[in-house]
């Protein structure tokens, strides 16, 4: 029989799959012999029964009621007892955090007759009322889908009423009064009346928990953090412990060193006679948590002790919760913090250094995509512009935006094209679609601990919270700032995560202190700061290059490009496109070639060209002298280089409208575009097929290309061109073309009186092309795989006309999980890919193998290639780093990654 229930003594971390992360931590942090209220964990097997079913599968009621009997005897109290209640909080826990996305309940077991108990027991009738007041909103907004806005209306009207500026100046008749009404707002919505029973209360909490894995808002978190759908929620069932009993009780969330900076240190926030929820949702402005050690020496010294102990046994940053019952400290949440990328760089190079973790471990707690945040541009602030404000600098980063107050606005203008900052006075889970909208988020409210801080960093938001100084009025659309200045929705502002500050307008940009080191190759001073950072951006990129099989190559069509992706470490050019050499100025020798009405009049216009792709090609192979440069000969239709159809139609019919003769030219140029259109340009004449079929044209580009060789090699280089023929869907294709490429290298060797060789491969970018793999690989010395295209012909896409029209109906769907543009469809494309080198490499062993498409520079693709066999991966000059970083990520074997989901 399944098992659905395990107590906090029987579970460990090793278990989150099945308990989730906070049950597994919650027993790991029993098993650790720390402070931690006892309890159970309800599986995520059971939720994901549950949602199966749509009921309670068998069993786990009754294995519920055993756990919660022996927790009632543990503690010398029933659940919802009238003279001592024992009270529970009902708290969700996926396998990967989703902070705030799902659903808790406090307090269950509170009563109309046990209330009364609870302020006998404590000794606080105010505590008491104030416990019951949180079940009932609670329960009323989770379990019975009353709207959360009805609770908050009825707090701020009485909190009006009677002059009080916030919940802690109400009374205990207030609070009294207050749970009355909310019951009164929860049966004209709903039509049924809180429930008295405790055990009804523990059971519709347990399901409402479960059935929150589905709620709008955790379905896009986990889209935005590639969370699956199929694991379910666990839920965790725990005695309650309670920081709202005065001022000798209260809550907070510690991390073990500063998660935005990765600074050692004890971090965090701290409000005094609070529960937990008021910290993170940031309605209350917290303490930094170094107040409590003035608040509460003791209950400090022992959560200094307890951070350490989880710090060295997670061998990571820990996020803690905790609260203090009357000076007595309890544990209540530990997981592996989330972190910015600045902070995971650092971390890793600190705790390697204090020998917590090995190199390879901190290289695997790293990741591409931080690094590409690191090298985003920061704020120029070196002019004299005060800011409007400062707040809190909770996720570092510069972002500019257009103010916007809500949520929607957010998305709606963002789904416009418009840069926006969210503007709240604080976050909640609701405004989730709002922040993923959002180059930042800005909050009057809330310490670097509150929701809008963490899930702001989780995802690398640009975030400043806390900013008290500014009055924000999301009813008006606008906040004013200390000095009057009034931002109205739609002002652009600039938002500094780094520092907490707030500007008008838009600020200037400047490369960050990464970019600068990339450039440069100079590491400036170690120590805390940019330079640390630098250093150990530098350390991670270091261990990936040594550990790495697979090379990284560039995609660069100048000497400029081929310079800076040298710069950032690529080892060679694995895609030089020769057609962005034929625009500008040169688009007219194009369009000559296109007219000729003879063979001498085309030789005559590629002539022209010949020497510009000559100069072109030396350019590029003096910048990567001594590395491999791989050369596409032209790849698109030749339309693509002549004017616009409809813009020529249009200036001919104009001309014939007003009795003119139109233009020679632009006559002869409209009948070439009509005679050369195609519905499908994609599928039409391109790639090889241009080479057979326009005389000249791979002669021409192959003849640059040998004379720039020969030039680089009489200047005493090392020039290492490889041709790469385009859109091969047969090994006859490409048997002609090598045949025309050698004859055309072998009069350039004796013309220049040197030898030329250039080896002479293929792209692989359509299916047939990877199923004949290995009748290809007779006659190609390499391949390179141009997966934008072969996922466009093996999914039968149009990426320019299907990205805007329905690709994000289909990962709303779940369809796929991303876009297979930007990382690799294993399934289906990299199925192809498998195929192709594994027949590749049996007709022909030596076979150099690499990935020129948009997704050689993707952290997972790069993944994915490494276990396919590739032999380098290529990426515009920008992804360079990143891909670096993740090809020695990729080699790492049993080494554990901070996943912080």
């Amino acid at each position: 029989m399944v098992r659905y229930v395990y107590d906090f003594t029987e579970g460990g971390r090793e278990m989150a799959g099945l308990l989730g992360g906070k049950g597994s931590n919650l027993a790991e942090m029993t098993r650790l012999g720390l402070p931690v209220p006892p309890g159970f964990v309800i599986t995520t097997e059971a939720c994901r029964a549950f949602l199966t079913t749509g009921g309670e599968p068998p069993g786990m009621s009754r294995e519920v009621s055993d756990h919660l009997a022996a927790l009632e005897e543990a503690a010398g109290r029933r659940l919802g007892q009238r003279d001592d209640p024992l009270l529970l909080s009902v708290r969700s826990g996926a396998r990967f955090s989703m902070p705030g996305m799902m659903e808790t309940i406090l307090d269950i077991g509170l009563n109309d007759d046990s209330v009364s108990g609870l302020a006998k027991a404590s000794g606080s009738e105010r505590f008491a009322w104030d416990s019951y007041r949180r079940l009932v909103q609670m329960f009323g907004a989770t379990v019975m889908g009353v709207d959360a806005a009805l609770f908050e209306r009825a707090m701020t009207d009485l909190e009006e009423v009677r002059g009080a500026g916030d919940d802690l100046r109400l009374d205990a008749r207030d609070l009294a009064g207050l749970v009355e009404t909310y019951k009164t707002v929860i049966r004209r919505e709903t039509g049924e009346d809180f429930p008295q029973s405790p055990a009804e209360q523990l059971r519709r909490a347990i399901l409402a928990v479960f059935q929150s894995w589905n709620g709008e808002r955790a379905r896009l978190y986990r889209r935005r953090e590639h969370i699956p759908d199929d694991l379910g929620t666990a839920v965790s069932v725990q005695r309650m412990v309670f920081g709202n009993l005065g001022a000798d009780s209260g809550s907070g969330v510690a991390f073990t060193r500063d998660p935005a900076t990765g600074r050692p240190g004890l971090y965090g926030d701290y409000l005094p006679d609070a529960q937990g929820e008021d910290v993170v949702s940031g309605i209350r402005n917290t303490v930094p948590l170094s107040e409590l050690e003035r608040l509460d020496a003791a209950s400090y010294t022992w959560l200094r002790a307890h951070m350490e102990t989880l710090e060295r046994h997670y061998r990571d940053l820990c996020d803690i919760e905790f609260t203090i019952e009357r000076g007595t400290l309890w544990m209540l949440q530990t997981r592996v913090g989330k972190r910015t990328a600045e902070a995971a760089f650092a971390l890793a190079a600190a705790l390697a250094d204090e020998g917590l973790i090995t190199p390879d471990e901190g290289l695997a707690r790293v990741s591409g995509e931080g690094l590409a945040r690191l090298m985003f541009p920061r704020f120029d602030t070196s002019g004299d512009g005060e800011p409007l404000a400062r707040g809190l600098p909770a996720s570092p980063g510069a972002a500019v935006g257009a103010a916007v107050f809500h949520s929607a606005d957010a998305v709606r203008r963002a789904a416009s094209g418009e840069k926006v900052v969210l503007v709240r006075q604080e976050t909640n889970p609701d405004d989730l679609p709002g922040m993923i909208a959002a180059q930042a988020v800005l909050t009057g409210r809330g310490g670097k601990t509150s929701h809008a801080a963490v899930v702001a960093r989780g995802m690398g938001k640009v975030c400043v919270c806390g900013a008290e100084e500014l009055t924000v009025d999301t009813g008006a659309r606008r906040f004013t700032a200390p000095d009057g200045t009034v931002v109205e929705e739609g002002t652009v502002v600039s938002v500094d995560g780094s520092t907490g500050a707030v500007y008008a307008g838009a600020v200037p940009l400047v490369d960050s202190e990464v970019m600068r080191f990339l450039e440069t190759g100079e590491t400036g001073e170690t120590g805390e700061g940019a330079g640390g950072l630098v250093d150990a951006v530098a350390r991670a990129l270091g261990r990936a290059d040594t550990v790495r099989r697979l090379e990284v190559r560039a995609n660069a069509d100048t000497p400029e490009d081929a310079a800076r992706a040298r710069r950032f470490g690529a080892r060679g050019i694995g895609l030089c496109r020769t057609e962005h050499m034929f625009l500008g100025e040169r688009r007219k020798l194009v369009e000559e070639m296109i007219l000729a009405d003879s063979p001498t009049a085309r030789d005559r216009a590629l002539a022209a060209l010949l020497p510009l792709q000559r100069q072109d090609f030396a350019g590029i192979l003096e910048a990567m002298d001594g590395l491999p440069v791989t050369i596409r000969l032209l790849d698109p239709p030749l339309h693509e280089f002549l004017p616009d159809r409809t813009a020529l139609a249009v200036r001919v019919a104009a001309a014939e409208a007003r009795g003119d003769l139109p233009a020679a030219r632009d006559t002869q140029l409209l009948a070439a575009v009509n005679r050369m259109h195609e519905e499908n340009p994609m599928l039409g004449l391109r790639g090889v097929r241009l080479g057979l079929v326009v005389p000249g044209l791979v002669a021409m580009q192959v003849r640059a290309i040998g004379e720039a060789v020969a030039e680089r090699l009489r200047a005493g280089g090392d020039p290492r061109a490889e041709i790469m023929v385009p859109l091969v869907g047969d090994a006859r294709e490409l048997s002609i073309v090598g045949e025309e490429v050698r004859r055309v290298l072998a009069e350039v060797s004796e013309a220049a009186g040197t030898p030329v060789g250039c080896p002479v491969g293929t792209m692989i970018e359509l299916p047939r092309a990877a199923l004949t793999a290995g009748r290809i690989a007779e006659e190609a010395e390499f391949f390179s795989f141009g997966t934008n295209d072969l996922t466009q012909t093996t999914w039968g896409f149009s990426r320019d006309d299907v990205e805007a029209e329905f690709f994000s109906a289909y990962l709303d769907k779940g369809v796929f999980p991303a876009s297979p543009f930007e990382t690799i469809d294993r399934d289906g494309v990299g199925r192809l890919v498998g195929i192709a080198v594994a027949e590749g490499r049996a007709a022909r062993p030596d076979l150099k193998i690499g990935v020129c498409g948009e997704h050689g520079g993707d952290p997972d693709s790069v993944h994915f290639f490494h276990a396919a066999g590739l032999d380098y991966v290529s990426c515009s000059p920008f992804r360079v780093p990143v891909a670096r970083l993740e090809a020695g990520r990729a080699a790492l074997r049993d080494t554990g990654a901070s996943d912080s989901r």
